[in-house]
């Protein structure tokens, strides 16, 4: 989730996993795959900075389960 601000300075969270696309028109407004829009304080830019810090923080703390591990060839 990233924390965004709507125009009346109301903070909400987004899912950043289910953001389809980011629209600058001159406010930003961000289309969800669910057909949700929102308009936001934050630039285009500033939504991509977060979104890319939100997937580095996810998928860092992820880990990669080796299938072979534990596995004995009889």
């Amino acid at each position: 989730m990233i924390l965004l601000h709507k125009l009346n300075n109301c903070e909400i969270l987004i899912n950043a996993e289910l953001i389809e696309s980011v629209e600058s028109s001159p406010d930003t407004v961000i289309n969800l795959v669910t057909g949700n829009r929102f308009i936001v304080r934050e630039s285009k830019e500033d939504v991509e900075m977060k979104v890319i810090e939100y997937k580095k923080k996810v998928y860092s703390e992820r880990r990669i389960l080796n299938p072979i591990e534990g596995f004995e060839k009889k």
